[in-house]
């Protein structure tokens, strides 16, 4: 197969690629480098320093014959979202409007579209699962689930197969600690470091930790089966921010108390979502649980 990667030299697209490269694709990478890195790109990939809303986007379609398109090229930071949501629906329905239109122009076979927990927005249960109402609580949140909709409208009039993931708390090695990083990496920066992580909120606040790893393979298995699916990736497990902390002073070994400050706007106090869905219709499960994953991690920062 010949395998679009959008956000390839992002933290999770570049563990995609490399994933990809290993089950012997062809894979071409488009990324901006706002937040990805060319150290992350691998060498045996075919690089366009590109955004995906450029009209300049055709051109990588024209001159490869992709068969699939992994979507991860994203604006993911919950509070730039709220600072600036313009930017924020520019780069992610307008962006993916525009790959989808040269997905139809070029008879891509199937999309595999990266969307998020945080479209569920406050939970009324947990674990939250696919049916689950969509409540999203920032302009992230309504960016990452309205291409959904527009995925599911070019299935349905242009033939084009997908598969939506909706992702837990995503975590694991490349993860960028500046910016828009993730909790697990912005601790385990400052934990090396001997630094005290800082906490928002009292620490009790629970989330579903998933290790990139376990995306690597879901994407993988979706090149070949689970077309035209919606389905939650996660571990299912709820894990508190506070449990994260002692996990990693465990790891290191330190006995370092975080600082607390005032929860943000914009941030769900409690997510774990069902991943009963992926095992059925796609025959996925997770093969890493948090402590597993944190020291993997732990062991590629060091």
């Amino acid at each position: 197969m010949k395998v679009l990667v959008t956000g390839g030299a992002g933290f999770i697209g570049s563990n995609i690629v490399d994933g990809l490269i290993e089950a012997g694709h062809q894979v071409i990478v488009v990324d901006n480098l706002s937040t990805g890195k060319k150290e992350n790109l691998n060498d045996q990939t075919e690089f366009y320093h590109l955004d995906i809303r450029d009209q300049e986007l055709e051109k990588v379609f024209k001159e490869n014959e992709i068969s699939h398109v992994i979507h991860h090229a994203a604006q993911i930071d919950v509070q730039h979202s709220i600072k600036d949501p313009l930017q924020d629906a520019q780069n992610n329905i307008l962006g993916t409007i525009n790959l989808l239109e040269c997905c139809r122009a070029y008879n891509t076979e199937k999309i595999i579209y990266a969307s998020s927990a945080a479209v569920y927005g406050e939970p009324d249960y947990l674990s939250v699962d696919e049916e689950h109402s969509i409540k999203a609580m920032s302009p992230y949140g309504i960016s990452k689930h309205t291409p959904e909709h527009y995925i599911k409208m070019y299935s349905e009039f242009y033939d084009l197969k997908y598969t939506i993931f909706r992702y837990a708390n995503v975590y694991g090695p490349r993860q960028d600690p500046k910016g828009e990083g993730g909790v697990v990496s912005i601790f385990v920066d400052k934990m090396l470091a001997e630094e005290r992580p800082l906490i928002f909120g009292d620490g009790q606040q629970t989330r579903d930790f998933i290790y990139v790893a376990d995306l690597v393979k879901a994407n993988l298995m979706a090149l070949k089966q689970g077309d035209n699916i919606l389905v939650n990736i996660s571990t299912e497990s709820r894990d508190s921010v506070n449990d994260l902390v002692d996990y990693l002073n465990e790891i290191l070994p330190y006995d370092l108390d975080p600082i607390y400050e005032e929860a943000r706007q914009g941030d769900i106090r409690h997510s774990s979502l069902a991943n009963g869905k992926a095992e059925e219709l796609l025959g996925w499960t997770p093969d890493y649980d948090l402590k597993t994953g944190l020291e993997k991690t732990v062991e590629y920062y060091r």
